[in-house]
């Protein structure tokens, strides 16, 4: 038999028969220690309630699925090469070293009693220590590259209210591992002269050559083994049985995260049954098992908060605290032996101000003061998912916040301006206080067009036209242009006039749910009262919550219930027969069809397009707008942050109509960004959007920010209409 047709090691050398069973018990014990661990913080989800989703049908195909995103680091590579590279490197090459291990178990206590021989020899034996070496490699050099992120600046997104003393544990609690193994295989390489030729162990290799370089002999290194060997499993031990307890546990409850995902989050937020307590968060009980886990899932990376535009211009808000917050205080009112108060919940600042530990249950979930989360972080939200968009364990920010938001509805504590703001949908119809009946009369300055009535006749398209394309003055042009567009381009469409009202979609996120659930259903039944084959949307947030929401409405729980003015008991669109669009997918079909006559040189403006995040995030649609650009001949410029990053106008979830104390309003750093950050710089001519909502904010952010004379605020359907006439 050759050298290398013996190649092998000895596992426990320099380690007696009373240190091999030490290790065993140790061993056993920490693996009890984790399944215990592991068990109790599950367990613990079962405090939360029932959740509406069915998270975990089709779990094989979930599982595979789940297994896929977090093995190819597809979210940590989103945006940031860095960190996609540093946490390859990192999980790789830890799995290969858990791997490896576990090969190496298998062997010598299970095949090789069982067989008489190892299989850990020769070939096999040398291709494992490549591998070894290779992946441990990366995975020291990977932690190493979290090392530097996390303390070259101490003022970064890693750091937060809720950094402490386990995160630096966690990251030192790998170096160590990671560094220590290969000093184990170095000393081993020293002190065993039958290793000399194993030139695959290139690190173990590389490191033995500097300690003999030192002056380490193989008596010395036979001398020290030992210590070395046991410090270094111990610190192995400790590390699996610390595992459920802090920090690393978001290795296991991150992929649970993934796997339990809705990936309509945010877009369609859960309903609610008749009962109204099940809407609210008045204790920690209130939340669902998967708003729980997102505690858990948590990795304090800081990605949210970078994306959140309330945390950038300076509002009370930052999406992870008020995670970890919630986390926190569940974990200091619970009696599960494996919470504990890690996060420090006494630490001054931060989103919750200072909520008492061990409280015995007493302290509000949301209050102005004194709450575990301040009301005024829920009112800065602006529900634009650029959190759950730049998760990368796929946590569920939304629909947290609008449980929070819900508890505030209940209790009468918002803002003024949205009490009148839920008045005048109540007694009107819409958010502008107007009478219904002026509703359509923005049709009158179209003399060459008719707008027919979708309740008298038959029509090819409904079309929703909203309350700011209805009443706001700004925004009544991009109606008319619209209607025009159509016209053009002859196409059966006919409006609801009085008996459109607000489609619910921000009201709902602001937390009113059962006004929603009126509009809801106001709607449906005028829906099913008319003849047409689709809808149409002109803003994306009725977009949104006419296809993703109202056919999830269980309109039947609701039946009895005298304050719903209704009486509808089956779904709206359940198997979704009827198709819902926002106006630029249908118009692009349209300019595609030659319906408008485009030849695509109509314009030369120099142009930049902002995503609405109800159109990008929530719906996915980021090209019928662009086609439609490019369409009259502009020339379009992107930002720098655009499509999926796309940064919020401010108006969402009740920002039109709320003031708050901001460095600067969402809508001047957007237009800030054409003009400076984009490549055409402040050649951009004009600030092109997709919805009405963003219309008004940006109309507002030009005069607030002094930009009236750089730049124009135009609608795709103006610059359309402008190219076709």
């Amino acid at each position: 038999m050759t050298p290398l047709q013996a190649a092998t090691r000895e596992t426990f050398w320099t380690i007696g028969p009373i240190g091999k069973v030490a290790f065993y018990w140790l061993a056993v014990v920490a693996i009890l220690v984790f399944l215990y661990g592991v068990y109790a913080r599950f367990a613990a989800y079962t405090r939360g309630s029932e959740d509406p989703r069915d998270r975990l049908s089709n779990l094989p195909a979930r599982t595979v699925a789940a297994t896929k995103t977090v093995l190819s680091n597809e979210n940590q590579f989103d945006g940031d090469l860095y960190t996609g590279v540093m946490h390859t490197f990192v999980l790789w090459g830890f799995l290969t070293l858990l791997v490896a291990t576990t090969i190496l178990g298998f062997d010598i206590d299970v095949y090789r009693p069982l067989a008489g021989e190892s299989f850990w020899v020769g070939d096999f034996y040398l291709a494992y220590q490549f591998t070894v070496d290779a992946f441990g490699l990366l995975f020291v050099v990977g932690v190493g590259m979290a090392m530097y992120r996390r303390y070259r600046n101490r003022e970064g997104r890693l750091w937060g209210k809720h950094t402490s003393l386990e995160d630096d544990a966690f990251v030192w609690a790998l170096f160590a591992l990671g560094v220590g193994g290969f000093v184990v295989q170095a000393l081993g390489i020293v002190g065993q002269p039958a290793r000399a030729d194993e030139t695959v162990s290139f690190v173990g290799m590389a490191m033995a050559a500097g300690f003999r370089w030192v002056g380490l002999t193989p008596a010395g290194a036979e001398a020290i083994y030992g210590v070395v060997w046991w410090s270094h499993s111990l610190l192995a031990f400790a590390f699996i049985a610390w595992i459920p307890y802090a920090k690393p546990f978001h290795m296991i409850s991150s992929f649970a995260n993934v796997v339990a995902r809705d990936e309509k989050a945010g877009a369609r937020l859960p309903n609610v049954p008749a009962d109204l307590d099940h809407t609210n968060a008045k204790s920690i009980e209130d939340f669902t098992w998967k708003e729980l886990m997102d505690g858990d899932a948590c990795t304090k990376c800081g990605r949210c908060s970078s994306a959140c535009p309330a945390e950038t211009v300076g509002r009370n808000l930052d999406p992870r605290d008020v995670i970890l917050d919630l986390k926190a205080y569940r974990e200091s009112v619970s009696d599960d032996p494996v919470a504990g108060n890690r996060d420090a919940m006494a630490t001054d600042g931060g989103v919750a101000g200072a909520a008492p530990v061990n409280d015995g249950g007493t302290v509000p979930i949301v209050a102005d003061e004194g709450g575990v989360i301040a009301s005024e972080s829920m009112e800065s939200c602006m529900s634009c998912m650029a959190c759950m968009e730049a998760c990368p364990v796929d946590i569920e920010h939304l629909t947290s916040f609008t449980k929070l938001n819900r508890q505030l509805v209940d209790e009468g504590a918002v803002d003024s301006n949205l009490q009148d703001v839920f008045q005048d949908v109540m007694q009107k119809g819409n958010t502008f206080g107007e009478s219904q009946s002026a509703r359509g009369d923005w049709a009158d300055d179209l003399d060459d067009v008719e707008v027919p009535d979708a309740r008298e006749e038959e029509v090819e398209f409904l079309w929703y036209v909203g309350d700011y394309p209805s009443f706001d003055d700004r925004n009544k042009s991009v109606a008319r242009a619209l209607a025009r567009l159509f016209d053009e381009a002859d196409v059966s469409f006919g409006i609801l006039f009085d008996d459109e009202k607000t489609d619910g979609n921000d009201i709902r996120r602001i937390g009113e749910e059962f006004l929603y659930l009126e509009l809801a259903g106001h709607h449906v039944e005028t829906f099913a009262d008319c003849e047409f084959d689709k809808i149409v949307c002109t803003d994306p947030h009725s977009y949104n919550t006419i296809k993703n929401e109202y056919p999830e409405v269980d309109f039947a729980e609701f039946a009895d219930d005298p304050m719903m003015p209704f009486d509808r008991e089956e779904p709206w669109n359940a198997e979704g027969a009827i198709d819902v669009f926002h106006w630029t997918q249908v118009v692009e079909e349209l300019v595609a069809d030659g319906r408008l006559n485009l030849t695509g040189d109509e314009l030369d403006y120099t142009v930049t397009y902002h995503d609405p995040c109800h159109l990008g995030r929530y719906n996915d649609e980021y090209e019928a707008p662009r086609e439609l650009i490019s369409a009259t001949g502009a020339d379009l410029h992107e930002m720098p942050r655009s499509r999926d990053d796309s940064f919020c106008c401010g108006g969402g979830s009740g920002g039109l109509w709320t003031e708050h104390e901001e460095a600067v309003k969402p809508s001047e750093e957007r237009l800030r960004e054409a003009l400076e950050d984009t490549d055409a710089g402040d050649a951009v001519e004009k600030f092109v959007v997709a919805c009405p909502m963003c219309t008004t904010m940006f109309e507002d952010g030009r005069k607030t920010g002094n930009f009236e004379d750089d730049v124009e605020i135009v609608d795709v359907a103006e610059l359309l209409i402008e190219a076709v006439e």
